[in-house]
């Protein structure tokens, strides 16, 4: 996992033992524990992009699922989830 709130995210992907290089960003959050300006983030490479999405939504997470791109730069903190889990996330 990596940082939230504004954090800018860098690295890999957030599967255990993978060092490939992050393609997607995967926004979610635990209602029972945080509101929705608590977002959290997870990088995923296209290997394992499903996997985490569904492990997070198995949950009754809310996620949402866009493009990453390391290069650009991205100050700004992940929007707001609501408390209704994204069915699949967007963009993957």
């Amino acid at each position: 996992m990596i940082g939230s709130l504004g954090a800018a995210p860098k690295g890999g992907c957030s599967r255990a033992g993978c060092r490939e290089s992050a393609t997607w960003r995967i926004d979610w959050r635990n209602p029972k524990i945080h509101g929705s300006d608590r977002v959290k983030t997870w990088l995923a490479c296209d290997e394992h992009v499903d996997f985490l999405r569904e492990f997070l939504a198995a949950r009754s997470f809310p996620v949402r699922v866009s493009a990453f791109d390391a290069a650009a730069p991205d100050a700004a903190a992940p929007a707001p989830l609501g408390d209704v889990p994204a069915a699949g996330g967007d963009g993957a």
